[in-house]
């Protein structure tokens, strides 16, 4: 069985460094892959409220028959349950669909400046950590300014940032924030995969994969975990979820990386801005 390695949070607890993720997996199809993907060595799950697979994850976890305090799950906190009221019942939503008492991490999903209750939404989930109900607490797609206002205003770093990060746009500025306050790097979106195109076929990446024997997406996976980011690359074939997997074992040289560090570029961002997004 692949080794996976572990990141340390500054709360002094850890995280498997590579994960599997399951956005726009539906719930019966996330039942099955989880299962897969557990069986196959993998340790973390991130889902989220708004997925709608909570519920199959949490099926998945009791059918693979891998002890509970094995599993690193990860759930999010909606847009919608910002509030304070909101997020304390979403908690317990989560954890009811998920099938578990508490979660190893729970997140807000998105910042939404817009709507102006993200302080509000991680008072919240420091409330929820103090319960015992998440044993670590983090953002996910927070711009620079939400971020440190946060911390200033609580006192409480969040232990990780998932914000959308691949070879085309490898966020800079707010890794450097991050690393001011110790806060880990999460990556999703990994791979690049765009309507347009992919880091995957980028010709970088497709001779670095060459001269390694392996896939493209196996050469990007390797890369996020030699730069000490977390990573959840997402699959729905028992191939790809292995393969990705495999990932952990490939070495990249300093120089293969370097050469993909050159790929970063201002307009790479796939998905949502979290300065502006609203939904």
């Amino acid at each position: 069985m692949t080794s996976i390695p572990s990141v340390r949070f500054h709360d002094g607890r850890e995280i498997p460094q590579l994960g599997f993720g399951v956005w726009q997996v539906a719930d019966d199809v996330a039942a099955d892959v989880v299962e897969q993907a557990l069986r196959a060595g993998y340790r973390h799950i991130d889902t989220a409220a708004v997925y709608g697979n909570e519920e199959g994850v949490g099926r998945a976890i009791r059918a693979s028959g891998v002890p509970r305090e094995e599993i690193f799950v990860t759930t999010k906190l909606w847009n919608d349950s910002h509030s304070r009221e909101d997020a304390l019942a979403a908690i317990d939503t989560s954890l009811e669909k998920l099938g578990l008492d508490h979660v190893d991490l729970y997140l807000i999903h998105w910042a939404k400046p817009i709507q102006g209750q993200y302080l509000e939404a991680w008072k919240a989930l420091i409330e929820i950590q103090k319960a015992g109900k998440a044993t670590s607490i983090g953002v996910s797609n927070f711009p620079k300014a939400e971020l440190e206002e946060i911390i200033e205003a609580t006192g409480v770093v969040p232990v990780i940032h998932q914000i959308e990060t691949h070879p085309s746009f490898q966020q800079t500025e707010l890794r450097e924030v991050q690393e001011k306050h110790g806060i880990v790097h999460q990556s999703w979106s990994p791979l690049g995969q765009r309507e347009t195109g992919s880091d995957l076929t980028d010709p970088v990446i497709t001779e670095i994969a060459a001269a390694h024997d392996a896939s493209p997406a196996q050469v990007i996976i390797a890369w996020h975990l030699a730069k000490g980011f977390v990573v959840i690359p997402k699959s729905v074939t028992s191939e790809r979820i292995i393969a990705n997997l495999a990932a952990a074992e490939l070495t990249l040289t300093d120089e293969e990386i370097a050469k993909i560090d050159t790929l970063d570029r201002a307009d790479g961002r796939i998905g949502g801005d979290p300065a502006t997004c609203d939904f």
